[in-house]
């Protein structure tokens, strides 16, 4: 008779939490097969009765020393947990260095090798597993071994795996890893002398090579264009280090190493290099509003034709680069836009909207993102039947299509991970479940860059050279040239007749997108730009110093005395827009800097105006300033996670640690900013239940005072009767 098992499902329960003087561990209770399904099928047949699973436990670090962590890379048996290690490995440079780990491998391998004989046989599994690790962490990452011009861990593996280990497989390894770094960072000196050739050579070059009549936009096939934009996406994503990714590594909350991203760079620059081009063939047709038309039509079908190619990217770009100030405020521009056009234009910008946390994008990425094909599916009609022919051209010439995100969805879910979670726990271990958080986004980042491979387009030398040669504007430019199409004088008279201007794009009325921007500053601030619809100067902001032009160069805020680069999207921290047309220009800046300390917390911006997608039943993200005798007037913010259980002195010890002050809460007050008042929690109420937050469109901004500024403001404000205590 056969037996139809049940499917086993990997099914784990939390029994309890194990603490040791080093670590603490989560221990769950697993359920295994407990007879394989032949035997289970014969035992049966026999008329016995026998239990199908069995329950092991199963202990997972939540917390530890450096140590600790490193050995649970191996378990007790001997065994790897791949799953740990890859974890591990993916996240291990927020906490310690490759010199560290490998040192702490080494040891461990030392320690087990040397018990006597009869332990060592016990620990034979452990010390194979070690072996493994290495060789899976000298694979996966090699580029943590490239230590100009020493390579001193490279050396030191290939010193002990002779030995220790005796092991000439890693031994050959190590020395082939360290010649071809060695090699490679030859080469590229020796690129770099030969590269200086003379005039004559770039004149006969020039004479010799085939001559190619000029680009012009309006000739350039759309398809032609998304293709080309698509492949250089694909390239520089699929060559994104994903560690590089985590927030207190691309942010540069820790910049011990000195070193910075390059491939998230690189993928940034990229980006806005679209969006500049985008606002700067708008402009440059200052006086032919018709050109100007076909301008924006054109890149609004461009733009279409990326998402029928699944790149989010430069599809964000163009839309950003569309919905600039100064293109938007060109009313009459727009107006003369064709409907179904504006129409066409309203559905990207709704798929790139930074609403909600930009839901859109994330449900269509989600939706999309190993798809062989996209989702083409449109209300218009003429759209639609094109759609359907290019879907059954694709499926009979066997193209499936890749997919290039928008990085800075996952810039932004990262740096927000990175400032709500601790790096380390209240015994001072390693906080590994966040790393396990963290990891979880990385994967997907990892998966992303698989799909981006099915792209098959090569690069277009020709059309390279005609695009990086587009004039762009920096911001006083562009707003020069916008007022010079249309002066700002008319926009009253525009405002008048606002009926006729019936399908100018409706989503430009409010939020609007943002661009990849970056300052240069030791001391690390994060600059936001406000995307208001009157707001006076603003243009595509761009603060990057390696790009191409020499006008790129030119807005790249003194570059050349600038020692460090950190770019920052500005989905964290939009500036608000809900300003009445046309006075935006006097009640909000164009180009706000908030400083920003070593921790990158305050990228949640005071002024944010995006609703946190971080509020939970039991817990939410708080942002708190703190205001001491000589800082009273300070408007940074940091951000901290706020639980059900945290109390008035528990908040002020979280606030004043984020700020690496020193003192006791006691000193301390904390009250919570409104829109009208400041509400003073007592000292000693639970501040998630104290809080006003009856607005949850709104931040929930607090600030911590020294006692005596706090005295002396209420001392100020009592007259005016503006302060409210809360009683409990």
């Amino acid at each position: 008779m056969k037996i139809n098992l049940p499917k086993q499902e990997d099914v784990s329960k939390f029994w309890s939490e194990e603490r040791e003087e080093d670590a603490i561990y989560n221990v769950y209770l697993k359920k295994v097969t407990y007879k394989s399904a032949s035997d289970l099928e014969y035992e049966q047949s026999r008329e016995f009765s026998h239990l199908m699973w069995e329950t092991h436990k199963v202990r997972v670090i939540k917390s530890g020393t450096l140590s600790k962590l490193v050995e649970s890379l191996v378990t007790v048996k001997g065994e790897m947990d791949s799953c740990y290690v890859n974890v591990f490995l993916a996240t291990y440079r927020t906490f310690a260095t490759t010199q560290e780990v490998l040192n702490l491998l080494i040891e461990r391998y030392k320690v087990l090798k040397s018990e006597d004989k009869d332990k060592r046989e016990l620990h034979e599994g452990q010390l194979k597993t070690i072996k493994s690790v290495i060789s899976v962490w000298l694979d996966t990452y090699p580029e943590d071994f490239r230590e100009e011009p020493d390579y001193p861990c490279l050396q030191m593996l290939e010193k002990f795996a002779q030995e220790y280990m005796e092991d000439r497989d890693l031994v050959f390894r190590a020395k082939h890893k360290e010649e071809r770094f060695r090699k490679e960072a030859q080469q590229i000196q020796e690129n770099k002398i030969e590269f200086r050739f003379s005039i004559c050579d770039e004149v006969d070059h020039m004479i010799d090579s085939e001559y190619h009549k000029p680009l012009d936009f309006f000739e350039i096939d759309n398809q032609r264009f998304a293709e080309q934009l698509t492949c250089k996406d694909a390239q520089l994503f699929r060559k994104v280090v994903h560690h590089h990714c985590l927030g207190a590594v691309w942010a540069r909350r820790d910049r011990k190493s000195g070193r910075e991203p390059p491939t998230i760079l690189a993928t940034i620059e990229q980006f806005n290099r679209v969006s500049l081009r985008v606002t700067a063939t708008i402009l440059k047709q200052s006086e032919r509003k018709p050109a100007r038309v076909r301008v924006i039509t054109k890149w609004i079908e461009i733009a279409q034709e990326l998402r029928d190619l699944k790149n989010f990217s430069s599809l964000k770009a163009i839309i950003s680069g569309l919905q600039a100030h100064p293109v938007y405020r060109l009313r009459k521009t727009w107006a003369a836009v064709p409907k179904e056009t504006m129409a066409l234009f309203e559905e990207l910008s709704e798929l790139c909207s930074e609403e909600n946390n930009q839901i859109a994008s994330r449900e269509l990425l989600m939706k999309e993102a190993t798809a062989k094909f996209p989702d083409l599916e449109c209300g218009n009609k003429t759209l639609k039947k094109k759609n359907m022919l290019k879907r059954q051209s694709w499926i009979d010439k066997g193209i499936i299509q890749g997919t290039v995100p928008y990085l800075g969805t996952f810039l932004t879910d990262l740096t927000m991970m990175d400032t709500a979670m601790p790096d380390l726990t209240e015994n001072n271990h390693i906080n590994f479940e966040k790393r396990r958080k963290e990891f979880e986004v990385l994967a997907q980042i990892k998966l992303l860059q698989l799909a981006a491979q099915n792209y098959q387009f090569k690069d277009d030398t020709q059309f390279w050279m005609w695009f990086d040669a587009i004039r762009v504007y920096d911001e006083n430019e562009s707003h020069e040239l916008s007022c010079l199409i249309e002066p700002p004088t008319d926009e009253v008279k525009i405002k008048k007749k606002s009926a006729s201007l019936g399908h100018r794009p409706s989503k430009l009325d409010g939020p609007r997108l943002p661009q990849f921007i970056c300052t240069h500053d030791d001391g690390l601030s994060v600059t936001s730009l406000s995307d208001s619809p009157a707001s006076a100067s603003t243009g595509p902001l761009i603060g990057l110093s390696r790009l191409n032009t020499d006008q790129e160069k030119k807005m790249s805020v003194k570059s050349e005395t600038i020692k460090y680069s950190a770019c920052l999207p500005l989905a964290v921290s939009l500036l608000p827009t809900k300003i009445a047309n046309g006075n935006a220009a006097s009640q909000n800046p164009a180009l706000t800097k908030i400083s920003h300390s070593s921790s990158a917390s305050s990228l949640l911006s005071s002024d944010s105006d995006i609703t946190s997608p971080y509020r939970f039943p039991d817990s939410c993200i708080i942002k708190v300033s703190v205001q001491t005798g000589e800082s009273c007037g300070s408007h940074v913010y940091k951000s901290i996670m706020l639980s059900n259980t945290d109390h008035t002195h528990t908040v002020i010890k979280k606030s004043l640690e984020k700020y690496s002050i020193e003192g006791s809460h006691e000193d301390y007050t904390l009250s919570q900013i409104l829109p009208d008042r400041e509400l003073l929690i007592p000292s000693k109420a639970n501040v998630f239940y104290a809080m006003n937050n009856s607005n949850t469109n709104d931040d929930l901004n607090f600030v911590v005072r020294t006692k005596s500024c706090q005295e002396a403001l209420t001392k100020k404000r009592k007259s005016r009767g503006k302060f409210k205590k809360l009683s409990l």
